[in-house]
């Protein structure tokens, strides 16, 4: 497949580089070149602008920060589908592939703009972090039609473990927005155990090795005890991410009135974590909010 790709962050540069290793042909737009010119030398196409795109690829994957990037990039001046798009040739595209998370209402909404223009939208946010990026191992929950799902997922395939389609245009956003309230409750709890047995004198650092079997231990039990216990771990994403989403979880869930008492907790922790500045911090600062200052 001819695939274009908007966003090679820390998350879309290995799925990029997986694609490419599949045999698939990428088109690299990212919104500062220099960042995706790299990539030139694994084998991607670098173009300046995301309308190089429709003439080129039959599916756009995109991985940016949130519903306002996706907007622009798809719809907005120079877009991927934007209304000035019509010099940009002919266009192959059939299918975005959305691997953002954004609030599954704006994904209900641009599904129906791209459904207009003949363009089928998939939103197939991911689970597994930079780690599962980077080792092709990636859960990907998708929303949208059965036939544009069923297209699009040999390519995810590249670098994903497992694609399951969860509904209509929207469903895999809200499926991705439970990952993240189970995520985000679990590293505030391990962050408030690593606080406990430290402040009991005992060494926090060996939690991860006590509690493996049991019922607490968990792929994040074993990624963030040593996080938060050393120093010297590349960053996996920063807390401003969490943030983002788990303020999402709380507009989804008055949307349909789930009571979420336990993520409305996670959401003043990370509220707290920002006034501290520590947005920018990775994902293991959570220890920083419940850590006492010295």
């Amino acid at each position: 497949m001819d695939i274009g790709f908007c966003g090679p962050g820390l998350m879309g540069a290995p799925m990029i580089r997986h694609l490419l290793r599949a045999g698939h042909t990428v088109w690299v737009w990212n919104r500062t070149r220099a960042k995706a010119e790299p990539l030139a030398a694994d084998g991607a196409h670098i173009v300046d602008t995301p309308r190089e795109l429709v003439s080129r690829v039959d599916a756009v994957f995109l991985c940016v920060t949130d519903a306002h990037a996706v907007e622009e990039v798809v719809f907005g001046l120079g877009g991927v589908i934007g209304e000035d798009t019509a010099d940009a040739g002919a266009s192959r595209l059939r299918w975005i592939v959305d691997h953002s998370s954004i609030p599954p209402s704006a994904t209900r909404a641009y599904a129906e703009r791209a459904a207009a223009m003949g363009v089928g939208w998939i939103d197939a946010p991911v689970s597994g972090g930079v780690p599962g990026a980077e080792a092709g191992t990636l859960a990907v929950m998708a929303g949208g039609s059965p036939d544009d799902v069923a297209a699009v997922t040999p390519a995810i395939r590249a670098y994903a473990a497992r694609v399951t389609h969860m509904g209509a245009a929207g469903a895999g956003q809200t499926t991705k927005l439970c990952n993240q309230a189970i995520v985000s409750a679990t590293i505030a709890a391990i962050a408030e155990a690593v606080n406990l047995a430290q402040l009991s004198g005992i060494d926090a650092a060996r939690l991860a090795e006590a509690l493996a079997g049991g019922w607490a231990d968990s792929t994040l039990l074993q990624t963030f005890v040593p996080r938060m216990t050393s120093a010297g771990f590349a960053p996996i994403g920063a807390l401003r991410t969490y943030q983002k989403d788990v303020d999402t979880v709380a507009d989804a869930a008055r949307e349909v009135g789930a009571a979420m008492p336990v993520s409305g907790a996670v959401q003043q922790v990370l509220r707290l974590a920002g006034a501290m500045g520590l947005s920018d911090a990775d994902f293991a600062a959570f220890i920083d909010v419940v850590r006492p200052r010295r």
